[in-house]
């Protein structure tokens, strides 16, 4: 029996405890509501009228300073055509406004939280190399105001913003890019307004940040003062330097470009007579490496400079049209060469029959006469033309052994000739090409960072 008593005092004794929690709340809730009808009811606050300076309403000459930082949360994609990259952050102002102290209940009041950014005194920044912008409001609007017991304002927004983004696209693929984030105050010059980074971490980027394509490196904070007719206005900018992934252009264009060029080169190793399958080899590759060029220069704005990239296709270019200009150089020779041999042919054939005549003439002549024969023969006799020669080769002084034309005395036709030193001059040429291109680019890259 006593412990069902004890039961029932306990019970009564939290339901009272409840009941004055609730009132306590209801009454904190009720305080905090005059307290805002105190600095934000009708006619006690003007959000048209800029705040004082930093110390007090006496000071009304001296500017309003808004101290910013902000959290990028993601960047979505940096568009190389439209030279433009699109960010998603968290955007934050604060600012000290007197009007708005208010008693903190002995420390349980830390701030009010408004939803409507109308309700106070607003900053008039803009984002000045903005192109596209929006607010979040899904579920909500993605904003709020914060007011602190001794007057200061925090304002902190999530926006998504496409900003324009100048490039230099001479190292193109082995560049860096920097790209901008500019604010400024639209209205309001310096002697009103002033713009500060935040002291200790102005920006703060997301661990986990993928780009598909760039690396962010770094990023830098400064300031862009800029004077108009107008007077002078406060600005703040972020430079966030991005070094593009070369793996995978590597992967897309160089190695490509490399195997073309290397396919190209098998005519040299065809017969001479199989022209279908030269020709055939010789305008496939051309016709897919401009096809190559023409896709990678889509996909890019059409400067008046000239890239890496394109030093790189146009050589490509060059010598996939060089192989195939060779074998039409080829194909001529080869025909020159069998016109040359159908002469000497001849030749040795009207030869031949003019000392058949002459040998049938002799031959006539002796047995016709028993005329002797002279003892120094004719100049034009083919015995002492013959033995003629065979003196003036052992007079002539010994020529010093030439490696080239010793191998190259191998192959007797100019065709043939031609495809050899082409199976040698086109790798050793291209190696070269490849040796300045990549020492030239790769060193620039290092100079300008």
């Amino acid at each position: 029996m006593g412990a069902g008593h004890c039961f029932w005092i306990l019970y009564l004794a939290c339901l009272c405890s409840a009941s004055l929690g609730n009132n306590a709340k209801i009454n904190f809730r009720e305080k905090e509501k005059k307290v805002l009808d105190q600095i934000l009811g009708q006619g006690k606050y003007d959000a048209r009228i800029r705040p004082s300076g930093i110390n007090g309403t006496e000071s009304q000459n001296i500017a309003t300073v808004v101290h910013v930082n902000m959290f990028l949360r993601s960047i979505s994609k940096i568009d190389d055509y439209n030279m433009e990259y699109s960010v998603q952050l968290t955007f934050r102002e604060q600012w000290l406004d007197e009007r708005l102290k208010f008693d903190d209940i002995g420390g349980r009041l830390k701030y009010l939280t408004l939803t409507e950014a109308n309700r106070v005194w607003m900053p008039d920044l803009f984002f000045s190399n903005e192109k596209e912008g929006h607010f979040h409001n899904i579920i909500m609007p993605n904003v709020y105001i914060r007011i602190f017991p001794y007057g200061s304002v925090l304002y902190s927004i999530r926006i998504s913003l496409t900003l324009a983004c100048p490039m230099n696209l001479k190292l193109y693929p082995l560049d860096r890019q920097v790209c901008s984030l500019r604010m400024a105050s639209y209205g309001w010059t310096t002697a009103d307004l002033v713009f500060l980074w935040k002291e200790g971490d102005p920006v703060q980027v997301v661990k986990n940040l993928h780009l598909p394509r760039f690396t962010l490196e770094k990023f830098l904070t400064d300031y862009c003062n800029s004077k108009t007719n107008t007077g002078e206005y406060s600005c703040l900018k972020v430079d966030l330097l991005f070094k593009r992934e070369f793996s995978y252009y590597l992967i897309q264009i160089y190695i490509p470009c490399c195997m073309l060029v290397i396919v190209s080169w098998v005519s040299f190793w065809l017969d001479q007579g199989a022209v279908p399958a030269r020709v055939s080899l010789g305008v496939t590759t051309l016709l897919t490496m401009a096809t190559q060029t023409s896709g990678i220069n889509a996909s890019l704005p059409p400067v008046s400079y000239t890239k890496a990239i394109d030093v790189w296709t146009g050589v490509c270019l060059t010598f996939v049209f060089g192989a195939l200009l060779e074998f039409a150089l080829v194909n001529y020779a080869s025909r020159s060469d069998l016109h040359r041999e159908n002469m000497k042919k001849k030749r040795r054939e009207v030869e031949q029959a003019s000392l058949d005549a002459a040998s049938d003439l002799l031959d006539t002549d002796s047995n016709a006469t028993f005329a002797m024969k002279p003892l120094v023969r004719h100049p034009g006799d083919p015995l002492a033309l013959e033995k003629l020669r065979q003196c003036e080769i052992h007079m002539a002084p010994p020529k010093r052994p030439n490696c080239c034309r010793t191998w190259l005395s191998k192959f007797p036709t100019r065709s043939k000739r031609i495809d050899v030193i082409s199976r040698i001059t086109f790798p050793l040429v291209f190696a070269l090409f490849n040796l300045v291109y990549w020492s030239t680019y790769l060193f620039r890259e290092e100079e300008e960072n």
